[in-house]
């Protein structure tokens, strides 16, 4: 992806994700067709009462020997 936005490929990207995280692709920095963002889209009132709404859900169902909103899965 790099490269292509370098070479114009793609015309542009707004990242909020890296693969490599914290280290963002130097090349990244000194494009005008980039702009790069530090995971600030989580950061709402919505997303924090959303997250707050699904703890307190997972809490429930757990005590009430009820299935999880969201289990984690580790394999």
């Amino acid at each position: 992806m790099v490269q292509c936005l370098v070479r114009g490929e793609i015309r542009g990207a707004g990242l909020d994700v890296f693969e490599n995280e914290p280290d963002v692709p130097k090349e990244l920095f000194a494009l005008d067709n980039v702009v790069l963002s530090p995971h600030q889209a989580v950061l709402t009132h919505e997303a924090f009462v959303g997250l707050g709404e699904l703890v307190t859900g997972n809490l429930e169902a757990f005590f009430s020997n009820k299935p999880l909103l969201s289990p984690a899965v580790i394999d």
